[in-house]
C-alpha cells in the first residue's frame, strides 16, 4: 500500500460538476504512485462498476463510496431551507456496508429528494453498518457550523455522527485548496478532532485529474449554474486545486497534522469490498404465499393462455392447441432453467403497469416515422 490514498473524489457521473474520467482513474493514481483511490459521486453510485473495473484491470484497489446529501431536519421534509444538505462522504468498508449505502442512495432518491437526493440522521442511524465516514468538504454539516462561530455545535454534531458510525468509523476530514474558509477552519477542526478524542483524515476534494484540467471543469459548473467563464470562477471553485495531487503535495499541504496522511492508508486497507460477476442477482418477485415464483409464472401462463383461447387469438386452424400448449411448455422450461423465472414475472408487472395507466409499451411506444 503506498503512502497516501485519494478517498474524496468525483467522476464525470457527478454530473456537471465533476470531470474525472472513469477510465484514466487509476492511470492517474499509478502515476502518483498511489496502490488505491475512492470512488465518492455526488448523491450517486452510477460509476461504480464502471470504476471498479477499470481499477482492477490497472491493479488499484477500488473504494466504493459516496459523498451523500444529508438533509437538515428529515428526508421528508421539503420546504425552504431543506433544500441545501450537508455533504457527508461514505466508504464502503465491507458487502454489509455497500448494501447500506445502495439502500440510503436509492431511499435519497425515492424518499428525500428535494432538489437533491438527500438522506437524513435516520437513515444513517438504520444503515451505518459497514460504513466509514468522514465529514466532509466545506459543505459538510461540521465545517459549516465551524464558519459560523458555533464550535460547541460543530463539537456536538461531530459527537452525533461518531456515536451513530461508532469508533474507528467517523473521521474528521482536513482540506486545503488554497481557499480563504478553509484556511480559517483548519486549525478548528484539528482542535475539535483533538477535544472529540476523534481521528483526523487528509483529502484534496478532486474534481479532475491535473491542474490543467480546471478550466474545463469550470466550463462544466458553467453550464451547470447557467454563468459564463467571464463572470469568474464558480463559487467554491475559485482555485485550481482541486486535482490529483500526488503524496508529495498533500505532504506539503496537510503533514503538518499528526496521523491526518497515515490515516488514509488505514480506512484504504479497512475497505475491501468486491462485486462478483459471477453471478447473476435479481430482486424476488413477491408471489402469493406458499408458491414459488416457477409455479407462479407457470399460473399466469396458463392463465394468459386460456385468456387467448377464449378471445379467439389462437389461429386452431393452422395449429392444433397441443402444438401450442407444447411450445408454451418448451419456453418455460427454458425460463425456469436458466433461472429467470422472477426476470419475466418483474417485466410482466411493469409492463401490465404500464398499459393499466395508458403508457405505450413495446413497438406501439414509437411514432411512425414523419412520410417523406
Amino acid at each position: 500500500m503506498s503512502d497516501f490514498v485519494h478517498l474524496h473524489l468525483h467522476s464525470e457521473y457527478s454530473l456537471l460538476d465533476g470531470a474525472c474520467r472513469i477510465g484514466e482513474i487509476p492511470r492517474r493514481a499509478k502515476e502518483c504512485g498511489h496502490t488505491a483511490v475512492a470512488l465518492t459521486d455526488h448523491g450517486v453510485m452510477y460509476g461504480a462498476v464502471a470504476f471498479y473495473k477499470a481499477c482492477v484491470a490497472e491493479g488499484i484497489k477500488p473504494i466504493i463510496g459516496c459523498e451523500v446529501y444529508v438533509a437538515p431536519r428529515s428526508r421528508f421534509s421539503k420546504t425552504g431551507a431543506d433544500a441545501h444538505p450537508a455533504h457527508l462522504v461514505l466508504l464502503c468498508e465491507n458487502e454489509i456496508g455497500y448494501r447500506n449505502l445502495i439502500k440510503m442512495v436509492s431511499l435519497a432518491f425515492t424518499e428525500g429528494f428535494y432538489s437533491k437526493p438527500r438522506v437524513d440522521m435516520e437513515l444513517l442511524q438504520k444503515h451505518s453498518e459497514g460504513l466509514i465516514a468522514l465529514s466532509g468538504c466545506l459543505a459538510g454539516r461540521i465545517p459549516q457550523l465551524l464558519l459560523s462561530g458555533d464550535f460547541s455545535g460543530a463539537c456536538s454534531a461531530a459527537r452525533e455522527l461518531a456515536a451513530i458510525f461508532g469508533e474507528e468509523r467517523f473521521y474528521i476530514e482536513l482540506q486545503d485548496h488554497g481557499l480563504p474558509e478553509q484556511k480559517q477552519i483548519l486549525p478548528l477542526l484539528a482542535r475539535l478532532a483533538e477535544e472529540c478524542a476523534l481521528p483526523m483524515v487528509a483529502t484534496n476534494d478532486c474534481h479532475y485529474l491535473r491542474r490543467s484540467d480546471a478550466e474545463t471543469q469550470a466550463v462544466l459548473m458553467c453550464i451547470q449554474t447557467n454563468s459564463r467563464l467571464s463572470d469568474g470562477r464558480p463559487i467554491g471553485f475559485e482555485t485550481d486545486e482541486f486535482y490529483y495531487k500526488n503524496t508529495a503535495e498533500m505532504r506539503m499541504l496537510l503533514g503538518a497534522y499528526e496521523g491526518a496522511l497515515e490515516n488514509t492508508v488505514r480506512i484504504a486497507d479497512r475497505c475491501d469490498f468486491r462485486f462478483d460477476f459471477d453471478k447473476t442477482f435479481l430482486p424476488k418477485f413477491p408471489c402469493p404465499a406458499g408458491v414459488s415464483a416457477t409455479a407462479h409464472l407457470r399460473q399466469l401462463a396458463e392463465a394468459g393462455f386460456a385468456s387467448r383461447k377464449a378471445a379467439g387469438a389462437l389461429d386452431l386452424a393452422a395449429h392444433r392447441e397441443a402444438e401450442y400448449r407444447e411450445r408454451m411448455e418448451y419456453e418455460l422450461s427454458v425460463i425456469e432453467g436458466m433461472g429467470y423465472d422472477d426476470y419475466f414475472l418483474i417485466v410482466q408487472d411493469y409492463v401490465n403497469f404500464a398499459k393499466s395507466k395508458q403508457i405505450p409499451v413495446g413497438p406501439d411506444a414509437v411514432p411512425a416515422p414523419a412520410a417523406w
